[in-house]
């Protein structure tokens, strides 16, 4: 295979995969009774190692302050989350997943000894190829999401009639 198909392959590969992976999201969603939107902030929750600010979680979905809100109020009643005073500073408010997350994280993907398991035949070299690939990848991507923000005329109000109730 030339260099330009292997590339096309992998791309092609990539969004073939991006397809799963939301089918999955949307099956672990159905499964745990949660909304899209709610499911993926659980998701950046667990990714994240301690609290984060509501606003740092509303920058890493790509959602306003007030979206975020309204995903927490339903996620703290639900047992996901939990907000929680800043140690350092009582005024500011953190948010961190629950335990029950990792929980369920565990359910459907298995412990970490797992996901190890799965790449076996890798050398730490094309591991870290995988890696700065996949960094690579986001930050395209990211930068996509900031090119089609900066397109939409009134984002703001796009987004109100598109996603009424459902943030």
């Amino acid at each position: 295979m030339s260099r330009e198909q292997l590339i096309r392959s992998l791309i092609a590969e990539v969004r073939a995969s991006q397809v799963a992976t939301d089918a999955l999201d949307q099956a672990v969603a159905d499964r745990f009774g949660l909304n899209r939107t709610d499911a993926r902030a659980l998701d950046v929750l667990d990714q994240h190692v301690g609290a984060i600010t509501a606003g740092e979680l509303a920058q890493r979905m790509h959602l306003t302050t007030g979206a975020v809100t309204s995903v927490l109020d339903r996620l703290e009643r639900a047992g996901w989350a939990k907000r929680v005073r800043d140690p350092d500073d009582r005024r500011r408010v953190l948010v961190q997943a629950t335990p029950k997350v990792k929980r369920m994280g565990n359910s459907i993907y298995g412990a970490d000894e797992d996901v190890l398991a799965t790449f076996p035949d890798y050398t730490v070299e094309q591991l870290e190829l995988l890696l700065d690939f996949t960094r690579r990848g986001r930050a395209w991507t990211e930068s996509l999401i900031a090119k089609m923000h900066a397109q939409t005329p009134n984002r703001r109000g796009v987004k109100q009639l598109r996603g009424r109730g459902r943030a």
